[in-house]
């Protein structure tokens, strides 16, 4: 088998790098729970019960921007269109845009009520104007938290007003947010907005570190007397993302602190490397009865690895494929795998995929393989 030397990711596969390699160890966090992740490869640098169903409070309205996010990208609603206040989203508690009943508000300004002030009642104007009422809102935000991953996840309203079924967890969390910014990168600089005026009323942003650290462009702060103070924060360096989950603080000025902390450990002790574009041939794989005698083998997406600092060079990785290989292949269809290690530590198995779609050869090409296939 033959033995590459060079530095990759899956997108979305999440692992340990402490698990594998000696690595600075993580700073300790006064959380509940938390997860630290890189942007680019999903791999998880530091975590504490990252599966743990926790409630979410205001990081909800992080769900009801990316679908309020998604009817505006869709043509469903417009930015400069205006919305009518409802009694129900009037009267909801907690924390508020200051809408009123008689005052019908514009799209852009109720996204920036929801993101910036962390109002309720912008939420629920948004969710009715997207579904009809709050309630279809919430099965909507279900269905897409199932597109995108979020496994142990369920919300009942838009707000993150406490409910005892409305759940969801740091590493849900932070594929949420992951998606929102990759999905949204026009609506996500919003989040990066230090306060918002509306009504007469200005109001700042409670995420601390948008005003002590300049890389820090989000995203979203929530707070309820049993969810504790909770942080979602990323920020990027140089061309590298990180996105931290702290959930159960302490306190408004602890979660700032620990998530600063979170961040500065992955930017100073990892690094990031991407290998191969998208859809760039890694090998080119021996295929019988095609159209074609080989197959382009890579990755439908930019394929990252995340190491620790100076490591990256040390990573080996051996191609393992799937033989013989027959016809017909589609695009996307796993090919084989690719096993990395650093210093013979594994890292974990990645999917090499088919970068092509190639059909069946005719009669003859057929019966030469299978002739050719009787002596593999």
């Amino acid at each position: 088998m033959p033995i590459f030397r060079f530095i990759l990711l899956f997108v979305g596969f999440v692992f340990s790098a402490q698990a594998a390699l000696p690595v600075a160890p993580p700073p300790e966090i006064d959380a509940r729970a938390w997860l630290l992740i890189d942007s680019a490869s999903g791999l998880a640098l530091s975590q504490k019960n990252p599966d743990s169903r926790v409630e979410p409070a205001s990081l909800t309205k992080i769900m009801t921007a990316y679908l309020a996010f998604s009817a505006v990208k869709e043509g469903r609603l417009k930015l400069d269109q205006t919305l009518p206040i409802s009694e129900k989203a009037w009267r909801t508690e907690g924390s508020r845009m200051f809408l009123e009943p008689r005052n019908p508000a514009k799209v852009e300004d109720l996204l920036r009520g929801i993101i910036v002030q962390s109002g309720n009642d912008a939420c629920i104007v948004v969710a009715e104007a997207i579904a009809g009422t709050e309630e279809a809102f919430a099965s909507m935000m279900n269905d897409m938290a199932k597109q995108l991953g979020m496994k142990r996840t369920h919300f009942v309203n838009s707000t993150g007003l406490p409910d005892p079924s409305h759940t969801t967890t740091a590493r849900d969390l932070a594929l949420l947010a992951s998606a929102l910014i990759k999905d949204f990168p026009e609506f996500y600089k919003i989040y990066s907005l230090k306060e918002f005026a509306y009504n007469g009323i200005t109001q700042p942003n409670r995420n601390r570190l948008l005003f002590i650290d300049p890389s820090v462009d989000g995203v979203k702060t929530g707070h309820t007397n049993s969810a504790g103070y909770c942080l979602i924060t990323s920020a990027k360096r140089d061309d590298r993302r990180l996105v931290s989950v702290v959930l159960g603080a302490k306190s408004d000025q602890a979660r700032a602190m620990e998530s600063q902390k979170l961040l500065n450990y992955g930017f100073q002790f990892f690094e990031t490397v991407k290998l191969y574009p998208a859809n760039q041939s890694v090998a080119k794989l021996r295929l019988y009865k095609g159209g074609s005698s080989e197959v382009k083998a890579g990755f439908t997406r930019d394929f990252y690895v995340t190491v620790p600092r100076g490591a990256s060079k040390r990573i080996k990785a051996q191609m393992i494929t799937q033989q013989p290989l027959l016809a017909p292949i589609a695009r996307g269809q796993k090919l084989g795998t690719l096993r990395l290690s650093i210093d013979a530590e594994p890292l974990g198995d990645y999917p090499l995929l088919a970068l092509e779609n190639v059909a069946v050869s005719g009669i003859l090409g057929r019966g030469w393989d299978s002739i050719l296939l009787l002596f593999k």
